[in-house]
């Protein structure tokens, strides 16, 4: 499978945060706007990456660069699937310097609101916006060009690593609405365990409901780089449900895998720990 590695930077002040609007290239292409991107150069690290490619497509200097995330999706390209890699860093620039688009960019703008801003967002920053907090969801018909589909949050919680163990999921669709939620006792099982298990269950109801575009969150950023590819699965105990949910991902279009901060996974690790409650209450 191929792998494309990209880095991409969030630089935000009191207007909000700085997106840039893409050259067009060709007259029918959509517009697209997006946090500054680049690629990874040969023989460079990520961080001179994106001090290189801000400084070439937007003329600012970062005067820091702070490793913040990072996301990963699937993606259809002809007939295979192409593996994005988006290396996540918070930027801090002169506050009295302004930007020059140049060569990929043609526009630039602080946005605050971005639910009523109007803009399309790209793929990628969408995702990383969603991480950061913002509101992206309204009325808006926003354009997504693999992720167009539902977005499932999954979690897993073990009492006691091992201990009793509870799986929990969310299901939302394309602006943010509650389709479905719900939280499955499992046993006696491990943190780690538990949290693979929660991830199986997102991708087998998805398929279920006949779902082909769809987004994964998960708070447990080992589990999202290991389903991603990005880290490689040695435990034994873990393997076997790792290599079924990656043929199940099979009967997807379009699949991302992203992580978030717990407190934005809540919604699914209440399920996953009422599901341990509602059983031992009974015992």
């Amino acid at each position: 499978m191929k792998q494309r590695i990209r880095v991409v930077g969030i630089i935000r002040n009191s207007e909000g945060v700085l997106v840039f609007k893409r050259n067009r290239g060709r007259s029918e292409s959509p517009v697209f706007w997006e946090l500054p991107t680049g690629k990874i150069k040969f023989g460079e690290q990520p961080e001179e990456a994106m001090a290189r490619s801000l400084a070439e497509y937007t003329g600012l200097v970062a005067s820091s660069i702070r490793l913040k995330d990072a996301i990963t999706f699937l993606a259809p390209e002809g007939s295979s699937q192409l593996s994005n890699l988006y290396i996540v860093y918070e930027l801090g620039v002169d506050g009295d310097a302004k930007p020059e688009p140049r060569d990929r960019y043609t526009a630039y703008k602080y946005i605050k609101d971005f639910a009523n801003s109007g803009v399309h967002l790209n793929e990628t920053s969408l995702s990383v916006i969603d991480i950061e907090g913002e509101k992206t969801t309204s009325d808006h018909n926003y354009h997504r060009d693999t992720a167009n589909g539902v977005t499932i949050n999954v979690d897993g919680a073990s009492r006691g690593n091992p201990g009793p163990a509870g799986i929990g999921y969310i299901i939302y669709d394309e602006r943010g609405q509650l389709i479905e939620k719900g939280g499955e006792f499992i046993g006696f099982s491990t943190s780690r365990m538990a949290e693979y298990h929660a991830m199986r269950k997102g991708v087998e109801r998805a398929i279920e409901l006949g779902y082909k575009t769809v987004r994964f969150i998960s708070d447990n950023l080992m589990v999202v780089n290991q389903l991603s590819g990005i880290f490689t699965v040695k435990n034994r105990d873990i393997m076997p449900i790792y290599r079924d949910i990656k043929k199940k991902l099979d009967q997807f279009e379009a699949v991302s895998f992203t992580h978030v901060p717990r407190s934005q996974n809540a919604a699914a690790d209440s399920e996953a720990n009422q599901a341990i409650d509602n059983i031992l209450k009974k015992s």
